[in-house]
């Protein structure tokens, strides 16, 4: 999301943009110690970082789908119950009102920012027991398109109608539910800024522009969901 609003910026204005990709608590303390100007956090801020001087901008949220095959009759789960499933403490389809077959668990790569999001939200890392852990969302949706038998996770902008998303709690992933947080598989992607400081011109126009209606397009196109305007 951030290398497109950025380059998109960019050429708009000329003005040079540079993204340092860092964790969230980097991202955070780059901001802290002056080092940065905007900090970017995929989690919002803890108490103790707004106490600091800290602020939090909300500039898009990451939805994401829990995927099966579209034979799979299985069509509502709880976090609880995929975390489960993901952690090997539910193995077979028939345990959660499905089919009598093994449970095949598809993921993502360590380093996946998909997968850090998944796993934080269902609370399950270094927990998971993938049978197979893929580098693109378009090999999870294709091998859960191609086994009846196979659960997955992908971003809900990148989700094809060759796999079923299921509901998450009796809420299914729309872009509304999504904004309007009924929808729990997803985590807030954060501008993070320091409380009383004034952001100098450059900054302050690139952030405009971010949080603004003319990057809903952008942030769509590169896999998140915009705030709700």
């Amino acid at each position: 999301v951030i290398g497109a609003l950025g380059e998109a910026f960019q050429n708009d204005t000329g003005i040079t943009f540079t993204y340092n990709p860092t964790g969230s608590g980097s991202g955070i303390k780059a901001v802290q110690e002056g080092r940065c100007d905007i900090g970017l956090s995929s989690r919002d801020l803890k108490a103790e970082e707004k106490d600091a001087g800290l602020t939090g901008t909300i500039l898009a949220y990451d939805g994401i789908a829990v995927i099966v095959n579209p034979e799979n009759p299985v069509a509502d789960l709880s976090v609880e119950t995929i975390a489960k499933i993901y952690k090997g403490e539910i193995t077979n389809w028939a345990e959660v009102g499905g089919n009598d077959a093994e449970i095949v668990l598809i993921g993502r790569e360590a380093g996946s920012g998909t997968r850090d999001g998944f796993e934080s939200i269902t609370d399950t890392e270094d927990a998971c027991k993938y049978n197979q852990e893929l580098t693109s969302t378009g090999d999870v949706v294709q091998t859960v398109a191609s086994n009846p038998n196979a659960i997955g996770y992908a971003s809900v902008a990148s989700v094809k109608d060759t796999v079923k998303m299921i509901d998450v709690e009796g809420v299914t992933p729309t872009t509304e539910s999504i904004q309007n947080g009924t929808y729990k598989v997803q985590r807030n992607f954060v501008f993070v800024t320091k409380k009383n400081a004034e952001l100098s011109e450059s900054t302050k126009a690139f952030f405009e522009f971010a949080t603004s209606e003319a990057a809903d397009e952008l942030i769509i196109k590169a896999g998140a969901v915009p705030v709700a305007r």
